[in-house]
């Protein structure tokens, strides 16, 4: 059973918010990298066309953190933000068809995503939350 919220699950699926995708290098050292994020069947989803270093961190170790600013503010005054920990797992293929979906929200309607005639099938990562925080109704 997932613990994504209904209204995380709507933070992930609607708007234009980048996430910040936290993986380990071998050596232990934190790596970054700002990454399109979904929903699917009660895991965060991100693609990715080649076999880049955070693909190459999970792949070595599968714990992760994903930030975002969600947009709002709590009562306190306080800008909102999701925090995601959890374990990703890289599954082949289907890159191209979730960066189109995704693309439609990061870029907009109609655009071709990725923008070349034969993208290559890429990899997709799957993140299990193991735990939330931030600020908002998640939290």
């Amino acid at each position: 059973m997932s613990i994504l919220t209904p209204e995380i699950e709507h933070v992930l699926t609607t708007g234009a918010k980048l996430a910040h995708l936290v993986t380990l290098r071998a050596d232990g050292r934190p790596q970054v990298s700002v990454v399109w994020g979904g929903a699917e069947d009660g895991e965060i989803v991100c693609g990715h066309l080649g076999e880049y270093q955070k693909v190459k961190n999970i792949r070595n170790d599968g714990r992760v953190a994903l930030s975002m600013v969600t947009g709002g503010r709590n009562e306190h005054g306080l800008d909102q933000y999701l925090v995601v920990e959890g374990i990703a797992r890289i599954t082949a293929g289907g890159a191209p068809e979730l960066l189109q979906k995704l693309a439609e929200r990061y870029i907009g309607p109609g655009v071709k995503f990725p923008p070349m005639d034969d993208p290559p099938p890429g990899v997709i990562t799957r993140i299990t939350p193991t735990k939330i925080g931030g600020v908002g109704p998640w939290a």
